[in-house]
């Protein structure tokens, strides 16, 4: 064989090895129960979320990383959840890079050096009082809800450190490398059970001054991504995730609607009118949710490209489009789980995993229904409530 014939056999091999983002959807639909009995999703399926370019999707293209558009982004993750949403919630947090983008440039090379497919996570609240020493802190205390903190490389914690004035709902985050946090293994809840978001503790660990950063502070990248609303964008990248499960609900109530005799013998569901009048308007649901969500999505990212700064109606239309999907994707699973009739109640039927799921997605802090309010605000002229722009 000569050597160029060797040389394109090993393409050959490589090209046939490749993992793709479908490969990893199938194995995280295999794997879902693992994944709640868990209650976290494993190391080696993070790698291969790294793999397919989760994890440098918010990477600045000058440490190697992607920096994608975020709609590219967001389909991803919606894609992910449609197989499971712990999976697409822990995915999600592929996003939480552009936060880091806020460190001095030298802090971020650090944290790139070994390459751009960095995870990132954190428990930020309650923000813990931090002793201010000689060139940074010092940090003690517990943190809650640090979804994926099992799978992460680098964790943050929410500091006060006694400079005032510092903007609502954007705490001071301290950074530090994974195994200078212990993870307290507490996660113990009804839905999202496999985003393993336990607490964190800090033991008397020092962070430098610029190992810290403001969460949704001002960028030291240049780069079109690091322009895009920072919180809104960690909103909707956790609302999508009702996309991908209100998706996974309706594909399941049509495979229940047909080819199998229901319990009672009566007629198969797919020939009584209120359930294909049912499914339609779920249909219609989702889908209008989804075009507006990804409307305002692309519609500020363009604004961005074009050298706009980004306007107050738009960090809102975002926040506001974030929090119409997780409620209307939640509701589109409950209707589809009421369609689901009797078989719908036991444990090991899908419908009662997507109902749990979805029901805690709404629950999030940045999704909540004060968002209503502040978009309200917004559209009158008047100030919205501290934090939401």
């Amino acid at each position: 064989m000569t050597l160029t014939a060797a040389v394109k056999k090993e393409d050959l091999v490589n090209q046939t090895n490749e993992l793709t983002l479908d490969d990893v959807i199938v194995e995280i639909a295999q794997r879902r129960e693992e994944f709640e009995r868990l209650s976290h999703v494993p190391r080696d399926l993070i790698e291969k979320l790294k793999r397919v370019g989760i994890y440098r999707a918010a990477t600045p293209r000058r440490f190697g990383g992607d920096a994608r558009a975020p709609g590219e982004f967001l389909q991803m993750i919606e894609r992910i959840a449609a197989a499971d949403g712990s999976a697409a919630w822990v995915a999600s947090f592929g996003s939480a890079n552009l936060y880091l983008a806020a460190l001095p440039l030298a802090t971020q090379a650090a944290i790139y050096a070994n390459g751009p497919d960095q995870v990132f996570a954190g428990g930020l609240f309650p923000v813990q009082n931090a002793t201010q020493v000689a060139g940074g802190y010092r940090v003690n205390g517990l943190w809650k809800f640090a979804s994926g903190c099992k799978g992460a490389d680098w964790l943050g914690v929410g500091i006060a450190t006694g400079n005032a004035g510092g903007p609502p709902g954007k705490p001071q985050t301290a950074v530090f490398r994974a195994e200078q946090v212990e993870i307290v293994e507490n996660w113990n809840v009804v839905g999202m059970q496999g985003t393993g978001s336990h607490d964190l503790r800090v033991t008397d660990q020092f962070v430098a001054q610029d190992w810290t950063f403001v969460r949704g502070g001002a960028p030291t990248v240049d780069e079109p991504l690091y322009r895009y609303p920072t919180v809104a964008y960690a909103a909707q990248v956790l609302a999508v995730v009702n996309l991908g499960l209100a998706r996974a609900a309706l594909d399941v109530a049509n495979n229940m609607a047909g080819g199998r005799k229901t319990t009672t013998g009566a007629p198969q569901l797919a020939d009584r009118a209120y359930y294909r009048i049912e499914l339609a308007k779920a249909e219609a649901q989702l889908r209008s949710a989804r075009a507006f969500f990804y409307e305002s999505t692309h519609s500020v990212w363009q604004s961005i490209l074009a050298g706009n700064a980004v306007t107050p109606e738009q960090v809102s239309l975002l926040r506001l489009s974030a929090t119409q999907i997780a409620r209307e994707g939640a509701d589109v699973v409950s209707r589809a789980y009421r369609l689901g009739g009797t078989m719908a109640i036991y444990r090991t039927h899908p419908l009662q995993r997507l109902m749990r799921d979805s029901m805690v997605v709404t629950q999030h802090a940045f999704l909540g229904e004060g968002n209503y309010d502040g978009a309200g605000a917004v559209f009158v002229g008047v100030p919205p409530i501290p934090g939401y722009l």
